[in-house]
């Protein structure tokens, strides 16, 4: 079975502003149809995502392990 590109960075959360992913970009249909979608279908989403991010708020609603460290060690 061929793997299927997702722009997923395990950060599973929307943004209430703009309905977008925090982690990816993507809308709750785009990834619930993600797997049924064709290629061409999916680089068509993943080409707006960069816009998309610009637009939601960065800051995860968690705070990381890594951001954990780097502001223990800082």
């Amino acid at each position: 079975m061929a793997s299927i590109e997702s722009p997923c960075i395990l950060i599973c959360q929307i943004d209430d502003r703009t309905g977008y992913c925090f982690g990816c970009g993507r809308t709750r249909g785009e990834i619930a149809s993600w797997i049924g979608m064709t290629p061409t279908e999916r680089r068509s989403v993943m080409e707006v995502l960069p816009a998309r991010l610009e637009t939601v708020e960065r800051r995860p609603r968690r705070e990381t392990r890594r951001a954990r460290m780097a502001r223990e060690r800082g």
